[in-house]
């Protein structure tokens, strides 16, 4: 009896439910070895790479690249002792029979109970073409599937997403990358004469020029959080900061010994003031936690993890710096850039999404300058940073032109009162008016403050 065994789509982490095959990286009769990366696929938080769970030659795959599989749906069977299977390693049978017998699949990345199937794998729609050669007879490059009809053409989710904006369809494009992968500069080059095209897959026209876009993806779970955020009691303080001081001291950096050649942003230095004053302010580091019978508590974590929203082509996301309070100035601006740019390559683990203790998020790239951020589920507090820009401003005395800007704190009611939330605030718009001032920072937290008629 042949050996073969049936790989399911495991949980990716937190209880996601499904995930579309963007990628297969291996074809039928292909031999792949353990934790050889077999596809790429897209959860409601980012981009997989998904490894296998054994040796053996790929017999059958289950999904079309653009299909959404739930998890618990098989996605490949391997054929473990077939012509180019790998020897098996001495020790017991690792053989198993049909798909099922085998127990449960090995929950690779994350955990949690899978959830029961509720329905068919959803599809995107797909343009019918007739089975052909490698090349089609519009010149267009395509690879064929075991069955003879044409794969789609391929390419990144970046790409296909200008695709979608532009309204090119793939399937006209040769792609020039490597393997005939379609890049942007493809999409680039057929938008700027592209004629009439047909309608993007993801839109449905309806009368009266009405469209309609099936919410999916990051904008889902982004629309999600948002309903979970709503139930926390929330309030906002704001307060407009000259920011001068701190303008000078990051150009000082920028040639710096010191520094190291890093390049320190705005938003590396104001979470740097953050991470120095949340030893004082315990209740911003603190998430309130609801207990079985109606009862609560407050926990707070050995270390920060610092979320940082980011807008990316698929939707917001807000990673996190893990234990970020333990990084110095140069440190935590490295992991903020790395952070930044594998959350716009759609890069980001599933364990990096969740268990932040407090987000901030630089709405001044925009050009904005103030808001009233919604807490990120599971967190007391998220700091808005506004645009840094030159306005008159009372200065020694005078009126000048400074750098200003507006923070703005928004924290769980439930866990942070109205008065701690003010003085955390004006303590980072202190900091942030003369960095110097962070030399008062670390040590035992203090108690209170001095009233100023008992000061001699």
């Amino acid at each position: 009896m042949m050996a073969t065994r049936e790989f399911k789509l495991p949980d990716l982490g937190e209880g996601l439910t499904e995930s579309e095959v963007v990628e297969w990286r291996v074809a039928v009769g292909d031999a792949v070895e353990l934790n050889q990366v077999i596809a790429e696929v897209e959860t409601a938080k980012a981009l997989v790479e998904l490894p296998s769970p054994c040796a053996g030659v790929v017999r059958v795959l289950h999904a079309e690249e653009g299909q959404t599989v739930e998890v618990g749906e098989p996605l490949v069977t391997f054929d473990l002792s077939g012509p180019g299977a790998p020897e098996p390693a001495p020790g017991p049978d690792r053989s198993v029979g049909p798909a099922g017998e085998d127990g449960p699949e090995p929950n690779l990345v994350g955990y949690g109970a899978r959830p029961a199937r509720t329905g068919r794998p959803a599809r995107r729609r797909r343009r019918d073409v007739p089975a052909a050669p490698a090349l089609a007879t519009n010149g267009v490059s395509s690879v064929s599937s075991p069955d003879g009809h044409m794969e789609r053409p391929r390419s990144t989710p970046v790409v296909r997403a200008l695709a979608r904006q532009r309204g090119i369809d793939l399937a006209t494009i040769t792609g020039t990358g490597p393997h005939g992968r379609i890049t942007r500069d493809d999409v680039e080059s057929a938008s700027s004469g592209a004629a009439e095209v047909e309608e993007p897959a993801t839109t449905a026209r309806a009368a009266g020029g009405e469209s309609r876009t099936p919410v999916r993806g990051v904008r889902r779970r982004t629309a999600a959080a948002m309903v979970a955020s709503a139930a926390a009691p929330q309030a906002s303080v704001f307060l407009t900061v000259d920011v001068t001081a701190s303008m000078e001291l990051l150009a000082r950096l920028k040639t710096h010994p010191m520094a190291g050649g890093q390049r320190i942003t705005v938003l590396a230095l104001v979470a740097r003031a953050v991470l120095a004053l949340l030893p004082n302010h315990p209740a911003l580091t603190s998430r309130w936690a609801d207990l079985p019978g109606g009862e609560a508590e407050i926990v707070r974590p050995a270390h920060v993890n610092l979320g940082i929203a980011v807008a990316t082509d698929r939707g917001l996301v807000v990673p996190h710096v893990p234990a970020a309070d333990t990084l110095s100035l140069t440190g935590l601006a490295a992991a903020l850039t790395d952070l930044t740019t594998t959350a716009r390559a759609g890069r980001t683990t599933p364990e990096r999404l969740v268990n932040g203790t407090l987000t901030i998020t630089n709405v001044g790239v925009f050009g904005v300058d103030a808001g009233t951020p919604i807490l990120n589920p599971g967190e007391p507090a998220i700091l808005a940073l506004g645009q840094v820009a030159r306005r008159p401003w009372e200065h020694d005395g005078e009126v000048a032109l400074r750098q200003v800007t507006t923070l703005s704190l928004t924290f769980d009611h439930r866990v942070v009162d109205g008065e701690q939330g003010a003085r955390f605030l004006a303590e980072l718009g202190a900091v942030l008016a003369d960095p110097a001032l962070v030399l008062l920072l670390g040590g035992e937290p203090a108690t209170g403050t001095t009233d100023e008629s008992e000061a001699p």
